[in-house]
C-alpha cells in the first residue's frame, strides 16, 4: 500500500505492507487524513511525534475493514468512523478501539477528518484539566490553528461567559469571532495582557490555554487570575523560557502540562469516552466545525506539506486518498 513515512530529508511516499489488526485494533481503509503542526517535525522523526520510517497522520477518516476479537463498540466492516491515532497517512491504518468514533451522518470523510484530535486534545484541556466552569473566562493563545479554533468553539459551548483568542495575524484575527471568540488579540503587541485583564473587570483570566509556550508564559501568567489555571498544550514559540517563579506563586496559578505522547491505552479510551459524553451531539449537529482551508489528493502530500510550513493556512489541511 502506499504511504507517507518520515525520513531524514523529510515526507516520503513509500509501497509499505498493510497493516494487520491487533485483536483491541480495527483497520480501516483510509479515505482522508487531516494534517496537524506536529506532523511537520514527525516528518524529520524529531518531537517525539515519530521516527524515520514511521509512518506519519494523526487524524483521519475511513471504512473499517476488520475488527479484532476484542474490539468494544460494535464497529464492524463497512462502518464509517474517524480516528485519532498513528500512521494515517496511509491507504490502510489501525487504531485501538478506544481511538476510534462513527462518523456523523452526513458528514464527509474530509470534512471528519478534520475533528479527532482537535475534539480529543481541546476537551481535555479545558474540561478535565482546565476544569472550566460556566461563566468563567478563556483565553485560547494560538487560536488560528485548526485545534485553537475548536477550543474557541468548546469554551463557548460548554457555558465560558468570556472567550479571548490570540493570533498574530490580522486577518485571521479577524475571523475568531466566526467561532466563539468574544475578544481577539495579538499576543505580539505589547498590550494585550492589560486588553486581557481589562477585558476580565481587571481579575484576570480563570482558564488560559497555551498552544505557544516560549516567550509568552511570563505574560500568561500577568494576564491570570489569582488562582488561575494554564494549561500547556503546545510550544509553537519555543521549547524554553523565562519563567516567573515569584509571580507564579504570589497569584497560586495552577500550571498543567499535557500531551497525549506519555498516555496509556486506558488513558486515551477514557479521554474519548469524555468528549463524546460531552460533544458528540454538537459534532453530529454541525455545531462544533472546523473550515477546510485546503484539501490535495494524497499524491501532492509534498504540496499540502509545504503549504502548512508557509503558516497561511486558516483552518484544516486535508488530504485524500
Amino acid at each position: 500500500m502506499k504511504a507517507a513515512v518520515a525520513s531524514d530529508k523529510g515526507l516520503e511516499v513509500r509501497d509499505i505492507p498493510q497493516p494487520k489488526p491487533k485483536p483491541h485494533e480495527i483497520l480501516v481503509r483510509v479515505r482522508a487524513a487531516g494534517l496537524n503542526r506536529a506532523d511537520l517535525n514527525a516528518a524529520r522523526g524529531v518531537g517525539g511525534h515519530g521516527a524515520v520510517g514511521a509512518t506519519l497522520g494523526i487524524d483521519w477518516a475511513g471504512e473499517v475493514v476488520e475488527a479484532g476479537s476484542e474490539v468494544q463498540g460494535g464497529f464492524k466492516p463497512g462502518d464509517r468512523v474517524m480516528c485519532a491515532g498513528a500512521g494515517g497517512y496511509a491507504e490502510y491504518a489501525v487504531a485501538d478501539w478506544g481511538r476510534v468514533s462513527p462518523m456523523p451522518a452526513g458528514f464527509t470523510f474530509e470534512v471528519a477528518a478534520t475533528l479527532p484530535v482537535a475534539v480529543n486534545t481541546m476537551h481535555d484541556a479545558l474540561i478535565t484539566n482546565g476544569r472550566l466552569k460556566p461563566g468563567e473566562s478563556v483565553l485560547i493563545q494560538g487560536a488560528s490553528s485548526g485545534v485553537g479554533l475548536m477550543a474557541l468553539q468548546i469554551a463557548k459551548l460548554m457555558g465560558a461567559r468570556l472567550v479571548i483568542g490570540t493570533s498574530t495575524n490580522a486577518a485571521r484575527r479577524a475571523r475568531l469571532k466566526e467561532f466563539g471568540a468574544d475578544l481577539a488579540l495579538d499576543s505580539r503587541s505589547t498590550d494585550w495582557v492589560e486588553a486581557a485583564r481589562k477585558a476580565t473587570g481587571g481579575k484576570g483570566v480563570d482558564l488560559i490555554i497555551d498552544q505557544i509556550s516560549g516567550h509568552v508564559a511570563n505574560a500568561n501568567m500577568q494576564a491570570a487570575s489569582v488562582l488561575g489555571r494554564i494549561v500547556n498544550v503546545g510550544r509553537l514559540g519555543g521549547m524554553k523560557g523565562e519563567f516567573d517563579f515569584d509571580l507564579h506563586a504570589m497569584k497560586r496559578i495552577d500550571y498543567i502540562g499535557v500531551t497525549f505522547r506519555t498516555r496509556s491505552t486506558e488513558e486515551i479510551r477514557e479521554i474519548n469516552r469524555r468528549m463524546r459524553v460531552d460533544l458528540l451531539p454538537a459534532v453530529e449537529s454541525g455545531e462544533l466545525r472546523l473550515p477546510i482551508d485546503k484539501a490535495y489528493p494524497f499524491a501532492e502530500a509534498d504540496a499540502a506539506f509545504a503549504h502548512m510550513r508557509a503558516n497561511a493556512h486558516f483552518g484544516k489541511i486535508v488530504l485524500s486518498l
